[in-house]
């Protein structure tokens, strides 16, 4: 059944339209992908669909009061709030009764002997029992972990952009939806957790909509494809990989359809040429389906980022990094590394955020000097730097200046080429590149600052996050692009895919300070870690039994025969249970008597508690004695 449908949708900005007059039904459980190039209008897509933007033409449709939760690709949060009030979106009941309860704690704390306070705690506290706010703020705190947020009630204001994120996908996590509605939740995470995240969104029950580059993601978790193309939608019935088979089945028919246009305008125009007269209904009928033909608009080309610049010498030595170490606050975070980079080399640097990876490769790249040791850069290495953000870009700028900052021309191995020409091939068409870099979306950014640090001709390079706002199309050419690249590759990388396609190493920040080696790409890596941890669960697990089996034996060795007291113990322990298990019932009969009387319940609660533990401890001794008794008897028997 249908919870949402899109009824031809229109949205232009300016004179660039986005999309035009599309359709789309998004069903129960239906976990969809949305994917295109960057500047055709995801992110504007999706907002309109949550109702967060409106559309020039066409309506949103919601079946009933569906609840739709979405997480922003630049969240903004109220200043002054902690993380766990962002979390709970600070004016939630949840989180209004959970101040309630700090702040009376704290009173009860300050005042013991107040019975009013007391009592008001315990009626918050059941309170909260009902509204299941425990379970809630737990579940809470488990996911910001898991995306490595620590610090609870920490100022969302002292937030950097990733951990921003990060707060706002655990926001949306655990509030309850029937559409949940992603735009690049994988930004920001670490390989780890973007496990977790694919695991938590295959089990989810309720429909999903997302823009992702992460192709691993797509495939796995999505049971549907839908494509903005020129301002189309294309809905492919697939995962990723299916959807790529079906998408050239689409291309190949158009062609073929386009083809056949084609040969029909020329024949029906040489006949027009041989004059033909519009004497005749068949002859005005001919040229009329003649016009009709020229008229319809045959399938755009596709889009697709051409990168080919050029690449300066390099030399024999390249970069040698030798027993460095970096400390922070009295922290190493890198300590005692050594390696040298080979001319083909493919390094993938992976690991927990705020490890150190940027760190790394800063390091080699001489932008920052470790505290000991030393790197070596040879004198023939030109390095291309793509940083996690795109600081150093002047918004005032437009387009093309941007570019004509590095260079007017490129020499290329096909020759010479303009900056224009440049930008061209990286879908920057003339009229956009008159554009001001402020009007761009994060995806264009980050593809003009690709370029840029491309036409700087490097020869070796440096990627931090290369995926982060990149469409799947220009990353699919980056990877080829670097495939053939003449020079080193390290990255830092959270994308699985990418790491897979790109990389023959892996540098892994395992624990603080330490960084460990494996050769391969990351399914490489990770089937190791797997089954590494695999061996040492079975290891631990074999010592476990073993300990347990010895203690047994030396239990049974020991028990020959009862010590006084443990004789007594012996005859008393049935009748302590039976007097034990009669408290309890009689307490418990007393609870719901005073079910208001929250003194006397919070009184009874804690002797009942007591009582309880007596209760194990008693059913505890009674299965030793037991135990040993029937060892006892077995001897006496063996020695018979």
């Amino acid at each position: 059944m249908s919870i949402l449908v899109v009824d031809g949708v229109s949205k232009s900005y300016s004179e660039k339209i986005l999309f035009n007059q599309v359709s789309l039904a998004i069903n129960e459980g239906q976990k969809i992908g949305l994917i295109g190039i960057n500047g055709t209008g995801k992110s504007t897509f999706l907002k309109v669909i949550a109702g967060l933007e409106t559309p020039d033409e066409g309506k949103v449709t919601l079946n009933g009061k569906i609840k739709i939760e979405y997480l922003f690709q630049s969240p903004h949060f109220e200043e002054g709030t902690t993380v766990l009030e962002q979390v709970f979106k600070g004016s939630s009941p949840v989180m209004k009764l959970l101040r309630e309860y700090e702040k009376t704690l704290e009173e009860v704390t300050a005042q013991a002997d107040n019975e009013s306070l007391q009592k008001r705690l315990i009626g918050l506290s059941l309170k909260m029992d009902q509204m299941e706010a425990w379970s809630i703020e737990t579940e809470a705190k488990r996911i910001l972990t898991k995306l490595g947020i620590v610090d609870f009630k920490s100022s969302v204001d002292k937030l950097s952009g990733g951990q921003r994120k990060r707060v706002a996908m655990a926001s949306i996590l655990i509030t309850p939806s029937d559409l949940l509605i992603l735009d690049e939740p994988t930004n920001h995470i670490d390989n780890e957790t973007v496990d977790w995240l694919e695991k938590l969104l295959n089990n989810r029950k309720g429909a999903l909509l997302m823009v992702t580059h992460d192709r691993y993601l797509l495939d796995r978790v999505c049971n549907r494809m839908i494509e903005l193309d020129n301002g189309k939608l294309y809905g492919y019935q697939a995962n990723y990989t299916k959807y790529l088979e079906m998408k050239l089945e689409r291309e190949e028919i158009l062609e073929a359809s386009e083809r056949k246009r084609q040969n029909l305008i020329r024949t029906e125009l040489a006949w027009i040429r041989r004059g033909a007269r519009a004497r005749s209904t068949k002859q005005k009928a001919r040229i009329d389906r003649f016009e009709s033909l020229t008229n319809q608009q045959g399938p755009t080309d596709n889009m697709n980022v051409d990168i080919e610049v050029g690449f300066s010498r390099l030399g024999r030595k390249i970069i040698e990094i030798e027993d460095v170490t970096k400390t922070y606050s009295g922290i190493s975070y890198i300590k005692d590394f050594s390696y040298v980079l080979l001319r083909d080399d493919r390094i993938g640097i992976i690991g927990p955020n705020g490890c150190g990876k940027s760190t790394l490769m800063k390091m080699a790249s001489g932008m920052l000097q470790p505290d000991q040791g030393q790197v070596v850069i040879g004198k023939t290495v030109k390095i291309g730097y793509f940083s996690q953000e795109n600081d150093e870009m002047d918004e005032s700028l437009r387009v093309i200046d941007y570019i004509k900052e590095q260079a007017e021309f490129i020499a290329t191995e096909s020759g010479s080429i303009t900056a224009s020409q440049m930008l061209e091939k990286f879908l920057f068409s003339p009229n956009e590149q008159w554009t001001l870099i402020s009007k761009l979306s994060g995806g264009e950014r980050r593809r003009l600052y690709l370029l840029k640090i491309l036409m700087q001709a490097p020869n070796i390079l440096m990627l931090d996050e290369p995926t982060n706002d990149l469409d799947i199309q220009t990353l699919t050419v980056l990877e080829g692009y670097l495939e053939d690249f003449p020079g080193a590759v390290i990255a830092v990388s959270h994308d699985r895919y990418f790491l897979d396609r790109v990389v023959d190493h892996i540098f892994s920040f395992d624990r603080l300070g330490v960084i460990n080696q494996y050769p391969g790409n990351y399914s490489d890596y990770s089937g190791k870690i797997s089954r590494r941890q695999l061996l040492e669960e079975t290891v631990e697990s074999t010592k476990k039994e073993n300990k347990v089996s010895e203690k047994r034996n030396n239990q049974k060795k020991k028990m020959l025969k009862f010590s006084y007291n443990e004789q007594k113990e012996f005859d008393q322990i049935d009748s302590v249970i039976e007097t034990l298990e009669n408290k309890i019932q009689s307490i418990e009969a007393k609870m719901i008597v005073l079910a208001s009387d929250f003194e006397q319940l919070q009184n009874l609660s804690i002797e009942k508690d007591n009582l309880e533990k007596e209760l194990d401890h008693a059913i505890a001794r009674w299965t030793y004695l037991n135990d040993l008794f029937e060892e006892i008897e077995k001897n006496k028997n063996s020695d018979k």
